[in-house]
């Protein structure tokens, strides 16, 4: 699978610690940055990942910053991302199963590599469960983005 990942000054680390994993596991990867840790802004690795995974130039996203909620509330403004914010296993699944997502983000202050490999683990491994109920859920989330975002 190809993934894009970003970081923000307070998410790098733990980015840095995920890239040799995801590359284990035989992924390719395009990292976006950020790789330090004075202050920048999270819209800017935010968007790059959200847009590459929108044109369907790599297959899904990866967005860490200190929560993971201002990753995650950028990358979802970029039509076709369905990004979620992602802290434990059980979430990991549902929010593939359930809702399709493309991008997650996750929150380097919040929790620690093993947990993030392990989340990422899962949300890679996951399929969409598809199905009615779920595949109409998204169709009206896009509803809602065809209106807001014309």
């Amino acid at each position: 699978m190809k993934i894009a990942i970003g970081a923000d000054h307070a998410g790098y680390r733990l980015k840095d610690e995920i890239v040799p994993f995801l590359l284990s596991l035989g992924h390719v990867i395009e990292d976006f940055g950020c790789d330090c840790n004075q202050s920048v802004d999270y819209p800017d690795y935010a968007l790059p990942v959200a847009e590459k995974v929108a044109n369907g130039e790599v297959d899904r996203g990866i967005l860490i910053c200190g929560t993971g909620i201002g990753m995650s509330i950028a990358a979802n403004k970029v039509k076709g991302i369905r990004c979620a914010l992602v802290h434990d296993l059980f979430s990991a699944k549902a929010t593939r199963e359930h809702n399709d997502t493309n991008v997650i983000a996750l929150g380097e202050r919040v929790i620690g590599p093993g947990v993030a490999q392990e989340i990422l683990r899962i949300w890679l491994d996951t399929p969409f469960s598809g199905g009615e109920r779920h595949a109409g859920r998204i169709h009206k989330v896009g509803q809602i983005e065809q209106k807001y975002n014309a």
